[in-house]
């Protein structure tokens, strides 16, 4: 029988290098601090969740996908949405708990559980359950057109099987095998639904098995998302029906260069957001509060909506405690609050922003949305000045190219007003 699904690595090696190089900066460049690697990780699993389940149809934005992990749900959003997005999540923290098992193997049982977490149980959406006798036909949602027939639903359990079998004797990188993963179960369709999010979760379990552990390459859901006519297109390798020789070598290095595109812009986001984190804990220090609540200093800075409920959630304080922090960035003049009782918002005073351009050795001053715009149009414009992340590592060949979250944004033409002047001095104690 022919190698399912085959592709060459030899073409590939130049772009599993380049993983590899990204891999050692960012192990070189050791721990996050913990309450800003806790909030990162809060952020990119938004994020994830956010993008893998809006690409297969269901109707949730990343602002209400933050809340509804964080136990503060909107009352706008549906029940049955609701547990979707919990059950993706489900899904991406269980295969991380089964990649930690020394007894871990590739095996049908893996995917069909991962599966029922993806759809959250729903046992008449075939949660769990192998497509193994109605046809399928895959559909491309931005267009409505078919675009693909999958093999037949008799074939569906040995072909899991098989593909499970080349997963559990390797692949020749990691990023190989999160590219194949995934194609592999988009070929073979073996579900009636959640196909997509199971393949997507099954690539990023490849990475992290392959020692790819940090969330700057297990998180590729939100750059598929933000491509989708460049997603669906990698697929036309597999043809318009199921072939087991198809070639896939195209797939596997759009694979590869999304993750690279990805992991350029997380790394200068990280640097970029990093420094307004310590910028809020250091506001939060000068008014002699916790430096918790920089998790609600974070959210207004970027104007988020903020509750007790939600805050509570994040920092995992008593209620007492919650509204007592609150209480006191209200009476710091860091936070204006809004509305009564449970519908009380929490929003950021331009005081805030102010305060944080300071820190960060800036001096703008008006509205705090177009301050806080300008803060981080100058953070990346500096990141820019002060080299790639590459140059540090003597003998790096590698190409980049700018961040897309920060090209072609400028000042405001309105707004913050930049005073002309040499950065301050350091605070006291600030070294």
């Amino acid at each position: 029988m022919s190698d399912l699904l085959p592709y060459d690595p030899s073409e590939l090696s130049e772009l599993t290098g380049e993983l590899d190089r990204w891999k050692d900066i960012l192990d070189y460049r050791g721990p996050l601090p913990r309450l800003w690697a806790g909030r990162l990780r809060r952020e990119l699993e938004a994020e994830a969740v956010a993008a893998s389940t809006s690409m297969e149809g269901v109707p949730v934005t990343v602002e209400e996908v933050r809340r509804i992990l964080a136990g503060d749900a909107p009352p706008e959003v549906s029940k049955e949405d609701r547990e979707l997005v919990e059950g993706y999540r489900e899904a991406m923290n269980f295969v991380l708990r089964r990649a930690d098992d020394p007894a871990f193997r590739w095996n049908r049982e893996l995917v069909i559980a991962l599966h029922d977490r993806i759809l959250a149980g729903r046992f008449s959406q075939g949660a769990g359950r192998l497509r193994t006798e109605r046809p399928a036909f895959v559909v491309n949602s931005m267009t409505g057109d078919q675009v693909f027939l999958p093999p037949p639903g008799g074939d569906v359990p040995n072909l899991i099987d098989e593909l499970c079998l080349k997963m559990e004797r390797g692949h020749p990188h990691p990023g190989l095998a999160a590219g194949w993963i995934h194609v592999a179960i988009a070929a073979v369709h073996p579900f009636r639904d959640g196909n997509g999010r199971a393949a997507r979760v099954l690539a990023s379990l490849a990475m992290y098995r392959g020692g790819f552990r940090r969330a700057e390459f297990t998180s590729l859901e939100e750059w598929w998302g933000k491509h989708l006519a460049d997603y669906y297109s990698c697929f036309h390798c597999l043809g318009k029906n199921f072939n087991r020789d198809a070639d896939v070598t195209s797939f596997i290095r759009a694979h590869l260069e999304a993750q690279l595109h990805q992991i350029r812009a997380l790394d200068i986001r990280e640097r970029v957001e990093r420094q307004v984190w310590t910028a809020l804990e250091e506001i939060a220090e000068d008014v002699h509060l916790d430096r918790r609540v920089a998790n609600a200093l974070w959210d207004v800075f970027f104007g988020r909506d903020l509750t007790a409920g939600y805050y509570r959630s994040l920092t995992d304080v008593s209620p007492a405690t919650a509204t007592k922090d609150l209480a006191a960035l209200v009476s710091a003049r860091l936070l204006e609050a809004h509305g009564e009782r449970r519908g009380r918002r929490y929003l950021p005073t331009d005081k805030l922003n102010e305060l944080a351009a300071s820190a960060l050795f800036m001096d703008f001053s008006g509205p705090s949305e177009a301050v806080r715009d300008a803060i981080i149009t100058e953070l990346s414009r500096r990141q820019s000045l002060t080299g790639e992340a590459f140059e540090f590592l003597p003998g790096s060949q590698v190409s980049r190219e700018p961040s897309r979250r920060s090209a072609g944004r400028g000042r405001p033409e309105s707004g913050p007003v930049p005073n002309s002047r040499s950065p301050k001095s350091p605070r006291p104690g600030r070294m």
